[in-house]
């Protein structure tokens, strides 16, 4: 099986950043609401992470995580090593828009 990339579709000229399957199973803690102000129609294995949320994450150190069966509620979780890392890939090169694959 192939290593996920993450192909950033509104900036093309940057090379695309393998991930693990971990991180890849992770991208949904940060993708903003298809519904969100901004967000085009997005494509299959394709997020989109605002910058908002990536600078907050960033400075929060913290992603907020909501529990399926208590949607008022949220839970903070530090952010790992490697999700820290591809938020300052995604900061670095102000990308909002990513396709996944492999």
């Amino acid at each position: 099986m192939a290593q996920p990339r993450l192909h950033p579709v509104d900036r093309p000229e940057v090379p695309p950043r393998p991930i693990t399957e971990r991180l890849r199973s992770q991208l949904v803690y940060f993708r903003s609401a298809s519904d969100a102000p901004g967000v085009p129609p997005l494509g299959p294995d394709e997020f989109w992470i605002a910058r908002e949320e990536v600078d907050r994450a960033l400075e929060e150190g913290v992603i907020l995580l909501v529990s399926p069966l208590d949607s008022e509620n949220f839970t903070e979780v530090e952010l790992s090593e490697e999700q820290e890392a591809l938020l300052e890939w995604l900061r670095r090169h102000q990308i909002q828009h990513l396709r996944v694959s492999g």
